[in-house]
């Protein structure tokens, strides 16, 4: 149903954030703000309905290992389709982008712009097209980075930061920058030294993430994109396929070369697999709250199976 922007969630959502720095300017506060948008179903308000033409996107490249693992829902879409899916994309972040302007325009009106920090990230990333899909389930760059902005008048430095960062890093950050206790037993890092125009003394190397759903887990470094899939799990989120599971597989990619992840690798430089799998699995030991449980005498791989598989079905 056709809604106009005043009739929007979000447009009630920044109303609620006008009431509350009405009545709490004047006292210190922490408010966390929440969007929808531009998680699917992609809303927006009739008003953008056409501030995006759909021919004026491309239609991305499908690789050469992109046929078997391109999920149903998504095998039979022309490319009108795909480019109307991404129009709609960005009419959506367009109406997010309306509504983060209004909250940044009510700390002017409340004269708090210049007292506030304010930190702007999302959850996850989004494909598309890319590879052939349409959502944040996999491994690749698309789906796996998050925008991530932050303004503190007088204490960060405007500036654009291309280190490897996590959002494990944020809580810790927040709270540094604040000059509040941390939190013990933190696995993030925080990024002031770079907000301040410094270098941290010990940048990350790496990048772990996972998706239990699918059973598999990504590391990420500077020249390497390492994924790990037990291949044992029948898809139940949405994103199936036809073809049987297919066992355990690894995937490597060489994203100064191929930042695409187009040509896996992995058969190519098995040192440096064989790196990034003891790379992974010493991260699991120290993260994991099952980590105690691990059967004794368990290949590098089978370890790995043991810590991506859910718990929690």
């Amino acid at each position: 149903m056709a809604r106009s922007d005043a009739e929007m969630k979000s447009t009630y959502v920044v109303n609620r954030v006008n009431e509350y720095l009405e009545q709490n300017h004047a006292q210190p506060f922490a408010l966390w703000v929440s969007f929808q948008e531009p998680h699917s179903p992609f809303d927006f308000p009739i008003e953008d309905r056409d501030r995006f033409n759909p021919k004026n996107f491309p239609v991305e490249r499908v690789g050469p290992e992109d046929a078997w693992q391109i999920p149903l829902i998504f095998r039979d879409l022309t490319p009108d389709e795909k480019r109307g899916i991404t129009a709609a994309y960005y009419t959506s972040v367009h109406f997010l982008d309306r509504n983060i302007g209004r909250v940044l325009e009510l700390l002017r009106k409340y004269k708090l712009e210049d007292d506030t920090f304010v930190v702007y990230w999302g959850d996850n990333g989004y494909c598309l097209g890319h590879h052939g899909r349409f959502e944040k389930h996999c491994g690749y760059e698309q789906a796996l980075r998050v925008p991530l902005i932050m303004r503190f008048p007088g204490r960060i430095q405007r500036g654009v930061v291309k280190e490897l960062t996590s959002d494990l890093d944020l809580p810790v950050t927040i709270l540094d920058m604040l000059d509040a206790p941390p939190l013990p037993g933190a696995h993030g890092r925080t990024l002031r030294p770079y907000l301040e125009g410094r270098k941290p003394a010990t940048p990350r190397e790496h990048i772990l993430s996972i998706y239990l759903e699918n059973e598999e887990a990504f590391i990420r470094t500077r020249k390497w994109k390492f994924i790990f899939c037990s291949g044992k799990r029948k898809r139940g989120d949405g994103y199936e396929t036809d073809n049987p599971t297919p066992g355990r597989y690894v995937r490597l990619f060489d994203l100064e070369h191929d930042p695409g992840e187009f040509q896996n690798v992995a058969a190519k430089h098995p040192d440096v697999v064989a790196k990034l799998e003891t790379l992974m699995l010493d991260r699991f030991r120290v993260t994991h709250p099952d980590a105690e449980k691990e059967p004794p005498r368990l290949s590098r791989e089978e370890a790995l199976e043991f810590y991506v598989r859910p718990r929690d079905v």
